[in-house]
This record gives structure tokens, sequence and C-alpha cells, in this order.
């Protein structure tokens, strides 16, 4: 009996090694397989010609982004004056920017001509050079202190210093859909944004406010989600609308492929506050499959007023 006894605790010890074991080596290889994704990542935002993967979009136009965007985007653009300015995060070629400085806007946009007058000032960003002949001829023409193109640094490596503020921000499949630290990436937004000014983006394939959409992607989770502290869902309409001296829209639009939410946050007063996610799944992609856990914090309530 002593023996049999005896045997059993060894068989244990050795099932318990083996577990430890291997629970260690998926600590160890989480961070590498982390890091081994956001290495692909970086590939597929350096490829160029023939070697830019299906999905990676470097040209969209303003028609394009007016037709993602909520309604009140191309109002608010139409309505900028000269002394206003307007950001494009992930702008790749920087079409839309050019597509703003054409007779064919101004044409589109009549409602708007007293107010633009020489039209806003515009900043490109992009963490590659995409920049075409195109891009140069009309930045000359409009000039390079108005139309500026910003490359190869992400949003979080500018000061305020850098970028100073920005009434309009938009972000079409960007920034917001590819970074690994979304409450960095929206302080640095919001930071860069005016009382009263507005920033506007999209993401692909997200559980939206409404929750009727189920992941486009059969056997695959949403390509962007936050999980609570205590293990249950937060959608990322509910997230953005934890922040603080924001009022958040969001809008399900299921006519594309895969379906969109589109979103509108609208910098109410100076004290923004975050809620903050810590990232634990990241796979490349365009845009890539990402996971993010959210932190216990006292008081992390929904801002009031939202719409």
């Amino acid at each position: 009996m002593t023996a049999k006894f005896t045997g059993r605790r060894l068989a244990a010890l050795l099932v318990a090694q083996a577990l430890w074991l291997a629970a260690s080596h998926a600590e160890e290889s989480a961070p590498k397989k982390f890091g081994d994704e956001v290495e692909k990542q970086e590939s597929i935002y350096q490829s160029a010609g023939e070697n830019v993967p299906s999905g990676y979009t470097i040209g969209r136009s303003l028609a394009e982004y007016a037709g993602a965007l909520p309604a009140d985007f191309d109002r608010e653009l139409a309505k900028l004056g000269p002394d206003q300015r307007w950001l494009d995060i992930g702008a790749g070629m920087g079409q839309a920017i050019i597509d703003y400085y054409t007779p064919e806007y101004d044409k589109a946009h009549p409602e708007g001509a007293d107010q633009r007058g020489k039209k806003a000032r515009t900043v490109a960003i992009s963490i590659e050079d995409r920049r075409t002949s195109a891009w140069r001829q009309k930045a000359d023409s409009v000039g390079r202190d108005r139309m500026q193109y910003l490359p190869n640094k992400r949003l979080r490596e500018y000061s305020d210093a850098d970028l100073g503020r920005f009434d309009v921000i938009t972000d079409v499949i960007g920034g917001f859909s590819y970074t690994t630290d979304l409450t960095l990436f929206m302080e640095k937004v919001l930071g860069f944004l005016k009382v009263n000014g507005s920033f506007y983006t999209v993401l692909q394939d997200v559980h939206s406010e409404e929750g009727s959409n189920p992941p486009y992607y059969k056997g695959s989770p949403y390509l962007t989600e936050i999980v609570g502290a205590d293990g249950g869902e937060i959608k990322v309409c509910s997230w953005l609308k934890r922040i603080s001296c924001v009022q958040v829209s969001c809008e399900l639009r299921t006519g594309w492929t895969p379906p969109i939410e589109v979103f509108q946050v609208r910098k109410v007063c100076h004290d923004t506050s975050v809620p903050p996610l810590t990232a634990v799944h990241y796979a490349a992609g365009t845009p890539p499959e990402r996971r993010f856990r959210a932190q216990r914090r006292a008081a992390a309530t929904e801002n009031s007023p939202s719409r």
C-alpha cells in the first residue's frame, strides 16, 4: 500500500511538473508569437508594387472617405476655413487630401465655398512614404506650408509641438484599425483634437453597438475585440463612450464587405481620459486580428452626454 501511494505521488509530481513546463513554455512563447506577428505586420507596411497584399489600400479617394464615414464628416470638412486644420492618419498616397483641393470638390460642395476661402490646412501622416508626383504637384500649387505630408513615423511618435491642434481628424482603416495600443492611440488623437473638433474613423468586422452582426469570417472572432476585466465582452462603441469629455456616435453599415461600424468622436472639453487596455492577441493581416483586455480602474463609467 505504501509503494502504491508513493507511485501515485510520483506520478502526480511528474504530471504537475509537465503542466508547469508547458505553462512556462506558453508564457515564454506568447510574447514571441506576438512579436513575430508584429514583425509580419511591418513587412506589410513596407510592401510595394506587386508585393502589396490584397486589402492593404493606400489610395482611397475623398469620395470613398465620405461614403464610409458618418455624414457629418462631409459637411464639417466643407465648412472648414483657411485657418482651420484637417489631419488624416494612415493617409497612404494622400489621395483624399489631393481631392480636397480640386475644383471638382468645390463644385460638389457649393454650400461651403464662402467659409472655405483658401481651404483648410491639411496634414497627412503615414508610417511609410507613399507620395506620388500627383501629391507633389498639388502641394506645389497649394503651398507646402498648407498641405503637408509626414512619413515614416507613427502617431504616438509625434508631440504637440510637432503637429499642433486640428478641427477634423480622420482615420479610414489606418492606425485605429492596426495599432497594438488602442488606448495610447486614442489619447494621442484626442490630444491633437481641438475642443468641439471631431475624430472620424471606422472598423471592419467588429461587434456593433446594436449587436446584430456576427463575425464575418465563419469560425473566426471579430477582427477587433475587447474583453472586460471580468471576462465579459466590451463593444468598441461602448469603450469609446467610456472616454471622458467626448460625445460618441456609432453606426453599423452592413452593405460593406465585411460590414463596418463607423464612429464619430467629438471632443467637448479638455479633460479627456481613455480607459486603459492591454493587447493580449495580435495576428498580422489587412487589417490585423486584435484582442484587448480592459484593466481595472476606479469609477470607469460611460461618459455623459453621448449620442
